[in-house]
Protein backbone atom coordinates (compact mmCIF):
# COMPACT_ATOMS: atom_id res chain seq x y z
CA UNK A 1 0.00 0.00 0.00
CA UNK A 2 1.30 3.47 -0.42
CA UNK A 3 2.30 5.82 2.26
CA UNK A 4 0.94 8.73 2.90
CA UNK A 5 3.77 11.08 1.21
CA UNK A 6 4.78 12.73 4.39
CA UNK A 7 8.31 14.07 3.09
CA UNK A 8 10.47 16.53 5.07
CA UNK A 9 10.75 19.09 1.84
CA UNK A 10 8.53 21.65 1.51
CA UNK A 11 10.01 23.64 -1.85
CA UNK A 12 7.72 22.23 -4.87
CA UNK A 13 5.69 19.86 -4.12
CA UNK A 14 3.65 17.68 -7.41
CA UNK A 15 1.51 15.20 -5.95
CA UNK A 16 1.77 12.13 -7.58
CA UNK A 17 -1.22 12.35 -10.10
CA UNK A 18 0.83 15.21 -11.25
CA UNK A 19 -1.43 18.08 -10.48
CA UNK A 20 0.39 21.19 -8.24
CA UNK A 21 -2.00 21.79 -5.39
CA UNK A 22 -3.28 25.53 -5.16
CA UNK A 23 -0.57 28.31 -5.67
CA UNK A 24 1.16 29.49 -2.41
CA UNK A 25 0.85 26.37 -0.44
CA UNK A 26 4.95 25.84 -0.03
CA UNK A 27 5.00 29.28 1.31
CA UNK A 28 2.68 28.04 4.31
CA UNK A 29 2.87 26.65 7.79
CA UNK A 30 2.58 22.78 7.78
CA UNK A 31 0.32 23.20 10.40
CA UNK A 32 -3.02 23.36 9.14
CA UNK A 33 -5.69 26.23 10.48
CA UNK A 34 -9.35 24.94 12.07
CA UNK A 35 -12.38 27.00 11.03
CA UNK A 36 -15.40 26.89 13.39
CA UNK A 37 -15.76 24.79 16.53
CA UNK A 38 -12.16 23.16 17.33
CA UNK A 39 -13.91 20.56 19.29
CA UNK A 40 -16.76 19.42 17.05
CA UNK A 41 -15.25 19.82 13.81
CA UNK A 42 -18.62 21.47 13.03
CA UNK A 43 -19.94 18.15 13.15
CA UNK A 44 -23.97 17.55 13.55
CA UNK A 45 -24.21 17.17 17.45
CA UNK A 46 -26.37 14.19 17.22
CA UNK A 47 -23.79 12.37 14.63
CA UNK A 48 -20.73 13.50 16.67
CA UNK A 49 -22.38 11.90 19.95
CA UNK A 50 -22.97 8.90 18.36
CA UNK A 51 -19.46 8.54 17.11
CA UNK A 52 -18.02 9.15 20.80
CA UNK A 53 -20.07 6.56 22.26
CA UNK A 54 -20.46 3.95 19.84
CA UNK A 55 -17.93 0.75 20.12
CA UNK A 56 -15.82 0.99 16.92
CA UNK A 57 -14.53 4.21 18.23
CA UNK A 58 -13.81 3.75 21.69
CA UNK A 59 -12.51 0.25 21.38
CA UNK A 60 -10.71 -0.23 17.90
CA UNK A 61 -9.85 3.26 16.57
CA UNK A 62 -8.68 4.36 20.44
CA UNK A 63 -5.56 1.49 20.03
CA UNK A 64 -4.44 3.52 16.36
CA UNK A 65 -2.21 5.88 16.89
CA UNK A 66 -0.50 7.08 14.02
CA UNK A 67 -1.58 8.80 10.88
CA UNK A 68 -0.44 5.71 8.61
CA UNK A 69 -3.02 3.04 10.66
CA UNK A 70 -5.92 5.14 10.40
CA UNK A 71 -5.34 5.46 6.74
CA UNK A 72 -4.83 1.75 6.60
CA UNK A 73 -8.07 1.36 8.64
CA UNK A 74 -9.70 3.74 5.73
CA UNK A 75 -8.21 1.05 2.77
CA UNK A 76 -9.96 -2.07 4.17
CA UNK A 77 -12.91 -0.99 6.07
CA UNK A 78 -14.40 1.74 4.34
CA UNK A 79 -17.15 1.41 1.38
CA UNK A 80 -19.13 4.52 1.44
CA UNK A 81 -19.23 7.88 3.12
CA UNK A 82 -22.44 8.29 4.35
CA UNK A 83 -22.98 9.29 8.23
CA UNK A 84 -25.01 6.48 8.78
CA UNK A 85 -25.20 2.94 8.04
CA UNK A 86 -27.89 1.61 5.32
CA UNK A 87 -31.20 0.76 7.04
CA UNK A 88 -30.17 1.60 10.53
CA UNK A 89 -31.89 5.28 10.09
CA UNK A 90 -35.78 5.94 10.41
CA UNK A 91 -37.05 9.08 9.20
CA UNK A 92 -40.54 8.55 8.09
CA UNK A 93 -43.13 10.70 9.26
CA UNK A 94 -40.67 13.41 10.94
CA UNK A 95 -41.18 17.25 9.38
CA UNK A 96 -39.60 20.14 10.10
CA UNK A 97 -36.37 20.62 12.46
CA UNK A 98 -36.68 16.72 12.70
CA UNK A 99 -36.50 15.61 9.50
CA UNK A 100 -34.20 13.47 7.79
CA UNK A 101 -32.20 16.52 6.19
CA UNK A 102 -31.23 18.07 9.58
CA UNK A 103 -30.17 14.99 11.32
CA UNK A 104 -32.34 15.79 14.44
CA UNK A 105 -34.40 13.70 16.91
CA UNK A 106 -33.89 10.47 14.60
CA UNK A 107 -30.38 8.84 14.57
CA UNK A 108 -29.10 5.29 13.61
CA UNK A 109 -25.90 3.21 13.52
CA UNK A 110 -23.14 5.99 12.58
CA UNK A 111 -20.91 4.85 9.90
CA UNK A 112 -17.35 3.68 9.84
CA UNK A 113 -16.34 6.56 7.76
CA UNK A 114 -17.53 9.39 9.85
CA UNK A 115 -15.92 7.77 13.01
CA UNK A 116 -12.81 7.40 10.78
CA UNK A 117 -12.95 11.09 9.64
CA UNK A 118 -12.95 12.11 13.17
CA UNK A 119 -10.34 9.96 13.90
CA UNK A 120 -8.63 12.20 11.42
CA UNK A 121 -9.49 15.00 12.83
CA UNK A 122 -8.47 14.12 16.94
CA UNK A 123 -4.99 13.36 15.08
CA UNK A 124 -4.58 17.03 14.25
CA UNK A 125 -3.40 16.67 10.65
CA UNK A 126 -0.47 18.70 9.01
CA UNK A 127 -0.90 20.06 5.85
CA UNK A 128 1.45 17.39 4.03
CA UNK A 129 -0.54 14.29 5.81
CA UNK A 130 -3.99 16.15 4.18
CA UNK A 131 -2.58 16.45 0.96
CA UNK A 132 -1.82 12.87 0.92
CA UNK A 133 -5.08 11.94 1.72
CA UNK A 134 -6.87 13.41 -1.25
CA UNK A 135 -3.78 12.42 -3.67
CA UNK A 136 -3.97 8.69 -1.94
CA UNK A 137 -3.57 6.20 -5.15
CA UNK A 138 -4.60 3.62 -3.45
CA UNK A 139 -8.16 3.69 -2.89
CA UNK A 140 -10.67 6.60 -3.99
CA UNK A 141 -12.38 6.37 0.03
CA UNK A 142 -9.33 7.52 1.61
CA UNK A 143 -9.28 10.41 -0.91
CA UNK A 144 -12.57 11.20 -0.89
CA UNK A 145 -12.70 11.50 3.40
CA UNK A 146 -9.80 14.12 2.82
CA UNK A 147 -12.14 16.17 0.95
CA UNK A 148 -14.78 15.85 3.61
CA UNK A 149 -12.00 16.73 6.00
CA UNK A 150 -11.03 19.88 4.23
CA UNK A 151 -14.42 20.82 3.76
CA UNK A 152 -15.14 20.79 7.75
CA UNK A 153 -12.08 22.00 9.29
CA UNK A 154 -10.82 24.31 7.05
CA UNK A 155 -11.82 28.15 6.31
CA UNK A 156 -13.82 29.07 3.05
CA UNK A 157 -11.86 31.17 1.73
CA UNK A 158 -9.53 28.38 1.09
CA UNK A 159 -11.99 25.86 -0.08
CA UNK A 160 -11.46 26.41 -3.72
CA UNK A 161 -7.95 26.77 -3.21
CA UNK A 162 -7.75 23.15 -2.18
CA UNK A 163 -10.37 21.61 -4.66
CA UNK A 164 -9.84 23.61 -8.17
CA UNK A 165 -6.74 21.41 -8.73
CA UNK A 166 -9.52 18.27 -8.63
CA UNK A 167 -12.69 19.78 -10.37
CA UNK A 168 -12.20 17.59 -13.40
CA UNK A 169 -11.02 14.40 -11.75
CA UNK A 170 -11.89 11.56 -13.50
CA UNK A 171 -11.52 8.43 -10.56
CA UNK A 172 -15.00 7.47 -9.91
CA UNK A 173 -16.59 6.96 -6.48
CA UNK A 174 -19.99 5.71 -4.90
CA UNK A 175 -20.40 7.54 -2.13
CA UNK A 176 -24.34 5.94 -1.20
CA UNK A 177 -24.15 3.16 1.28
CA UNK A 178 -24.86 -0.26 -0.33
CA UNK A 179 -23.89 1.45 -3.90
CA UNK A 180 -26.03 2.75 -6.15
CA UNK A 181 -24.74 6.58 -6.52
CA UNK A 182 -21.43 6.46 -8.34
CA UNK A 183 -19.88 10.05 -9.49
CA UNK A 184 -16.82 10.63 -10.35
CA UNK A 185 -14.33 12.76 -8.02
CA UNK A 186 -14.64 16.05 -9.91
CA UNK A 187 -18.36 15.92 -9.22
CA UNK A 188 -18.10 14.80 -5.75
CA UNK A 189 -15.49 18.13 -5.23
CA UNK A 190 -18.01 20.42 -6.84
CA UNK A 191 -21.08 18.79 -4.71
CA UNK A 192 -19.08 19.72 -1.75
CA UNK A 193 -18.16 23.32 -2.92
CA UNK A 194 -21.87 24.11 -3.79
CA UNK A 195 -24.22 21.91 -1.65
CA UNK A 196 -24.95 22.40 2.06
CA UNK A 197 -26.54 18.45 1.67
CA UNK A 198 -24.66 15.60 2.48
CA UNK A 199 -26.90 12.21 2.69
CA UNK A 200 -29.33 13.38 6.00
CA UNK A 201 -26.80 15.69 7.20
CA UNK A 202 -25.76 19.09 6.98
CA UNK A 203 -21.96 20.91 5.69
CA UNK A 204 -21.27 23.87 7.53
CA UNK A 205 -22.27 27.24 5.88
CA UNK A 206 -20.00 28.96 3.44
CA UNK A 207 -20.28 32.83 3.92
CA UNK A 208 -22.41 34.46 0.81
CA UNK A 209 -20.12 36.59 -0.63
CA UNK A 210 -17.58 33.27 -0.59
CA UNK A 211 -19.92 31.12 -2.08
CA UNK A 212 -20.61 33.76 -4.95
CA UNK A 213 -17.05 33.85 -5.66
CA UNK A 214 -16.96 29.99 -5.57
CA UNK A 215 -20.07 29.89 -8.00
CA UNK A 216 -18.40 32.34 -10.78
CA UNK A 217 -14.85 30.72 -10.58
CA UNK A 218 -16.70 27.26 -11.68
CA UNK A 219 -18.64 28.87 -13.91
CA UNK A 220 -16.16 29.75 -15.73
CA UNK A 221 -14.89 25.99 -16.36
CA UNK A 222 -18.52 25.04 -16.20
CA UNK A 223 -20.76 26.99 -17.54
CA UNK A 224 -24.13 25.41 -16.61
CA UNK A 225 -26.00 26.59 -19.90
CA UNK A 226 -23.44 24.64 -21.64
CA UNK A 227 -24.24 21.65 -19.44
CA UNK A 228 -28.08 21.79 -19.48
CA UNK A 229 -28.19 22.14 -23.57
CA UNK A 230 -24.98 18.51 -23.93
CA UNK A 231 -27.72 16.92 -21.54
CA UNK A 232 -31.01 17.78 -23.14
CA UNK A 233 -30.55 18.61 -26.63
CA UNK A 234 -28.55 16.21 -28.61
CA UNK A 235 -27.04 16.99 -31.84
CA UNK A 236 -29.46 16.32 -34.67
CA UNK A 237 -28.49 13.81 -37.13
CA UNK A 238 -27.52 14.71 -40.82
CA UNK A 239 -30.88 14.64 -42.69
CA UNK A 240 -30.32 13.38 -46.38
CA UNK A 241 -32.76 15.62 -48.71
CA UNK A 242 -35.19 15.70 -45.52
CA UNK A 243 -36.46 18.40 -43.84
CA UNK A 244 -35.60 18.81 -40.08
CA UNK A 245 -38.83 18.21 -38.54
CA UNK A 246 -38.92 14.73 -40.14
CA UNK A 247 -36.51 13.38 -38.23
CA UNK A 248 -37.65 14.52 -35.19
CA UNK A 249 -40.68 12.62 -35.48
CA UNK A 250 -39.01 9.30 -36.23
CA UNK A 251 -37.03 9.86 -33.10
CA UNK A 252 -40.01 10.43 -30.72
CA UNK A 253 -41.19 7.01 -29.24
CA UNK A 254 -44.72 5.75 -30.56
CA UNK A 255 -47.33 6.98 -27.50
CA UNK A 256 -49.68 4.28 -27.50
CA UNK A 257 -53.16 6.09 -27.70
CA UNK A 258 -55.10 6.51 -23.87
CA UNK A 259 -57.77 3.56 -22.60
CA UNK A 260 -61.08 4.84 -24.02
CA UNK A 261 -63.59 5.39 -21.10
CA UNK A 262 -66.87 3.66 -21.05
CA UNK A 263 -69.63 5.93 -21.84
CA UNK A 264 -73.50 5.38 -20.21
CA UNK A 265 -75.96 7.47 -21.94
CA UNK A 266 -75.88 10.53 -20.45
CA UNK A 267 -80.23 10.93 -21.03
CA UNK A 268 -80.61 8.85 -17.59
CA UNK A 269 -78.44 10.41 -15.47
CA UNK A 270 -79.47 14.32 -16.31
CA UNK A 271 -82.96 12.89 -15.27
CA UNK A 272 -81.88 11.69 -11.96
CA UNK A 273 -80.22 15.15 -11.31
CA UNK A 274 -83.16 16.69 -12.13
CA UNK A 275 -85.49 14.68 -10.05
CA UNK A 276 -82.77 15.22 -7.42
CA UNK A 277 -82.92 19.17 -7.78
CA UNK A 278 -86.89 18.93 -7.60
CA UNK A 279 -86.85 16.60 -4.77
CA UNK A 280 -84.45 18.92 -3.11
CA UNK A 281 -86.71 22.27 -3.83
CA UNK A 282 -89.95 20.39 -2.72
CA UNK A 283 -88.34 19.18 0.43
CA UNK A 284 -87.24 23.33 1.24
CA UNK A 285 -91.03 24.45 0.42
CA UNK A 286 -91.94 22.14 3.25
CA UNK A 287 -89.69 22.97 5.74
CA UNK A 288 -90.26 26.87 4.86
CA UNK A 289 -94.00 26.39 5.08
CA UNK A 290 -93.78 24.41 8.20
CA UNK A 291 -91.53 27.23 10.11
CA UNK A 292 -93.63 30.11 8.84
CA UNK A 293 -96.68 27.94 10.46
CA UNK A 294 -95.17 27.55 13.88
CA UNK A 295 -94.06 31.08 14.02
CA UNK A 296 -97.35 31.78 13.19
CA UNK A 297 -98.81 29.73 15.84
CA UNK A 298 -95.96 31.29 18.25
CA UNK A 299 -97.26 34.98 17.30
CA UNK A 300 -100.93 33.92 18.09
CA UNK A 301 -100.04 32.41 21.29
CA UNK A 302 -97.86 35.62 22.09
CA UNK A 303 -100.92 37.70 21.32
CA UNK A 304 -103.54 35.64 23.16
CA UNK A 305 -101.35 35.62 26.55
CA UNK A 306 -100.78 39.38 26.03
CA UNK A 307 -104.59 40.14 25.78
CA UNK A 308 -105.46 37.89 28.87
CA UNK A 309 -102.34 40.05 30.67
CA UNK A 310 -104.38 43.18 30.06
CA UNK A 311 -107.67 41.95 30.83
CA UNK A 312 -106.66 40.39 34.24
CA UNK A 313 -104.87 44.03 34.79
CA UNK A 314 -108.20 45.92 33.89
CA UNK A 315 -110.13 43.66 36.24
CA UNK A 316 -107.94 44.31 39.46
CA UNK A 317 -107.91 48.05 38.60
CA UNK A 318 -111.72 47.80 38.39
CA UNK A 319 -112.25 45.88 41.80
CA UNK A 320 -109.73 48.67 43.36
CA UNK A 321 -111.80 51.31 42.30
CA UNK A 322 -115.19 49.65 43.20
CA UNK A 323 -113.86 48.86 46.69
CA UNK A 324 -112.55 52.32 47.11
CA UNK A 325 -115.62 53.51 46.83
CA UNK A 326 -117.57 51.35 49.00
CA UNK A 327 -115.17 52.89 51.55
CA UNK A 328 -116.15 55.94 50.69
CA UNK A 329 -119.62 55.63 50.99
CA UNK A 330 -119.77 53.64 54.53
CA UNK A 331 -117.61 56.81 55.82
CA UNK A 332 -120.39 59.71 54.94
CA UNK A 333 -123.05 57.47 56.06
CA UNK A 334 -121.24 56.78 59.57
CA UNK A 335 -121.00 60.82 59.70
CA UNK A 336 -124.47 61.24 58.87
Amino acid sequence: MASSNDDESDSEYVHPRGVPHFPGHERRSNTLPIWGNERTMNLNPLILTNIQTSHYFKTNLSELKTYHEVVDEIYYKVQHLEPWEKGSRKTSGQTGMCGGVRGVGAGGIVSTPYCLLYKLFTLKLTRKQLIGLITHCDSPYIRGLGFMHIRYTQPPADLFGWFQPYLEDEEEIDPKAGGGHPMTIGTMVRQLLTKLDWYDSLFPRIPVPIQINIDRELAKSFPPAQQQRSIQQPEPPVAMGRDQRDWRREERPSRSPPPRRETYPRSRSRSRDRERIRDRSREKDRDSRYRSSRDRDRDRRDRDRGSERDSKKKSSSRQRSRSRDRDQRRRRDDRR
